[in-house]
């Protein structure tokens, strides 16, 4: 047992954060802390580190902080470093100076050794060899180089003044520092925001593998799923431990909800029956006993708590865009992004009720690319247009969580300034269903957590009624509620999306179709992320060629595709029915193969789940469970796509005979 609290109440003034924690950390335990914003998550974090104390020291309950010898607790608290005008290498070599003092340390013994050759001499250089090779002194500069590249830095950025960077920058500056310093027990609080793709694979791989203990507080569900090994979860006040990962916690909670559902029912009944048996028998002289002795049952029953219900609360609204837009809603033809010097030129067209996600490294000009189609910065080159009837919404979370309005403003007044011809009543239905309501209406926006400023950009952004959403990192800020909550509306969203993310479950729940930014160029893949990494890997291993990947650059998909908006831009409009027919019939024959495929797949997955020697492993089960609800959700997306193709075949037939 590395650290342990007991029975700890954590409390500012009269508001109780946290009740009666217990609380353990073990060995190499990767542990992950869950549960809505504001919570009490950081609050823990801090109680660790030793930043805040318990309010109940001298309660007559046992409690306390208990650790196993001298545990070295690192945290990554809020950035300010004491120097901005020493350079980055100077800043994180801070971490190594006990490698400094031990290499200090053998070269005076070297010296003293040429002077004198005593035994005692060299068995203390043989230590100090040894505490070298401990503390990483041999590899430290090439392990520092590495894990500064990781984070998306050149190594020519080691040399400039740590205050020459950006706070997000000094941020991953600071996150160097604290992995290098290879605490006992490392305390993380939201690890993966602003981290791109491959930093955040990078990073799962190097904590899975770290020798020590890791606590971590994140709402990214994949990361979760892929680094925890123990959850513990925060709701009402209170902190309860689960093994496993994230899935695992979800299963766990589910099954131990509906025990206690059962068990509470069940004892409620048979109190009920034990109450009616005393007041139908308690004056009767022969039954006073047994009377008596079933009383005494019920006092010494151990009482089955009321299950709470979860707390889900999160904001909730459907609905249907003003009107329709036409089946090609966006096309870029070589547009070139950037500022002052190009990071990326792409080439891609958004059909309706596609829902693309656009991801990639820092730096290629993802957030560039939307900020470009909406008109907030020019175009160094290329064109791009969108189709008719198109109204777009655009969701900036930086500028929602970090511009803002007159902080003294409140939020029914910032939503009112947007909206003036609104009736009182339809201003506060539209902020309840982001889970304004009642005087929360009236907070100030200097006041709003940044989850709370999101939740009312996305209000002001859905109540034109768009038919494409254009976000940019929409999940940042929201607990895993809101996360899901967002899922659902997009999954059941009419028109048609595109989307900056770095949240791979997100993605993978929400993604028609991915537009990646890598060094080779931006390439789109018209599938789901799960078959987007099985495309990159094949191409990897080159079990498939450049083709396979469906690039947007690709002048023979772009013909197989048939007539676009990009089209428009060679000023050479072309409609040959025949050819449509063609691509339209092609089309439908694609999706009804892929839905043959996915329905021969469902029926092995539920054959599998029928197997005898499985009831017992959750784990598979639920594996294979969520396997068919994928399944049954590829199924309703291709069958959807097969009316609609077959409506537009159809129209385009009636089209043909009438003239």
């Amino acid at each position: 047992m590395r650290y342990q609290i007991r029975h700890a109440v954590v409390q500012y003034a009269a508001d109780v954060i946290l009740e009666d924690v217990n609380f353990e950390i073990r060995d190499t335990e990767k542990i992950a802390v869950i549960g809505r914003n504001g919570c009490g998550k950081t609050t823990l974090l801090k109680l660790i580190a030793g930043d805040i104390q318990m309010s109940n020291p001298d309660s007559d309950e046992e409690c306390g902080i208990t650790m196993a010898g001298d545990q070295k607790i690192g945290y990554l608290r809020q950035i300010s470093f004491e120097d901005g005008n020493i350079s980055v290498e100077e800043e994180i070599l801070k971490v190594f100076e006990p490698v400094f003092a031990c290499e200090k340390r053998m070269k005076q013994l070297q010296e003293e050794m040429q002077l004198k050759g005593e035994k005692a001499l060299l068995q203390k250089y043989a230590s100090l060899q040894a505490q070298m090779e401990a503390l990483g002194g041999y590899t430290y500069r090439k392990e520092m180089e590495t894990m500064f590249q990781k984070f998306g830095f050149a190594l020519e950025d080691l040399k400039r003044p740590i205050g020459s960077f950006s706070g997000g920058q000094q941020t991953k500056v600071a996150f160097v520092k604290l992995l290098l310093s290879r605490p006992d027990i490392m305390l993380l609080d939201e690890p993966t925001n602003h981290l791109d793709m491959p930093t955040i694979e990078w990073l799962e791989g190097y904590l899975k593998n770290y020798n020590k203990a890791v606590v971590i507080v994140s709402h990214d569900r994949m990361f979760l799923d892929h680094v925890i090994d123990v959850t513990y979860e925060i709701e009402y006040h209170r902190i309860k431990r689960y093994p496993g990962n994230y899935t695992s916690f979800i299963r766990q909670k589910e099954e131990a909800a509906l025990k206690q559902e059962k068990d509470y029912e069940a004892q409620q009944k048979e109190i009920r029956r034990l109450t009616e048996w005393i007041e139908k028998w308690k004056n009767t002289p022969t039954k006073v006993t047994t009377a008596r002795s079933k009383q005494k049952m019920i006092e010494h029953m151990v009482l089955v708590e009321k299950p709470r219900r979860f707390d889900t609360k999160a904001f909730k609204v459907q609905f249907r865009p003003r009107i329709e837009s036409y089946t090609d809603v966006l096309a870029a033809k070589k547009l070139e992004i950037g500022y002052d010097s190009l990071l990326s030129q792409v080439t891609f067209t958004l059909k309706k009720k596609e829902r693309i996600a656009v991801i990639g490294e820092n730096g290629k000009g993802k957030s560039t690319l939307l900020k470009t189609v909406v008109g907030k910065i020019d175009p160094l080159g290329g064109e791009y247009q969108f189709g008719g009837n198109v109204e777009w919404g655009y969701f900036d979370q930086q500028a929602a969580v970090e511009e803002g309005a007159d902080p003294e403003l409140t939020v029914i007044d910032d939503f009112w300034n947007v909206y003036p011809r609104l009736k009182e009543v339809e201003v506060r239905n539209a902020l309840g269903c982001f889970l304004f309501s009642g005087d929360d209406v009236f907070k100030k926006l200097g006041l709003l957590s940044g989850g709370e400023k999101v939740r009312l950009a996305l209000c002001k952004m859905f109540m034109t009624r768009p038919n494409l959403l254009i976000l940019d990192e929409p999940t940042n800020h929201m607990d895993l509620v809101g996360k899901e909550a967002l899922e659902t509306m997009l999954k059941a969203f009419e028109g048609t999306v595109l989307f900056v993310s770095h949240d791979r479950y997100f993605i993978k729940e929400i993604a028609t179709g991915i537009l990646d930014f890598a060094d080779a160029g931006v390439d789109f893949y018209d599938c789901g992320y799960e078959e987007y990494l099985e495309r990159k890997e094949k191409i990897r291993k080159g079990e498939i060629g450049q083709l396979g990947k469906n690039t947007a650059n690709a002048e023979k998909n772009k013909k197989a595709a048939g007539p676009t908006l990009s089209d428009v831009f060679d000023k050479k409009t072309y409609y040959n029915p025949g050819r449509m027919e063609s691509r339209l019939k092609g089309q439908i024959k694609k999706y009804e193969e892929q839905l043959s495929e996915s329905e021969t797949r469902l029926a092995e997955l539920q054959l599998k789940q029928l197997a005898p020697e499985l009831s017992a492993d959750y784990e598979k089960l639920m594996e294979i469970t969520n396997r068919i609800e994928e399944e049954e959700r590829t199924q309703e997306s291709l069958l959807e796509r097969i009316l609609e193709t077959e409506t537009e075949l159809q129209e385009l037939l009636e089209e043909n005979s009438g003239n």
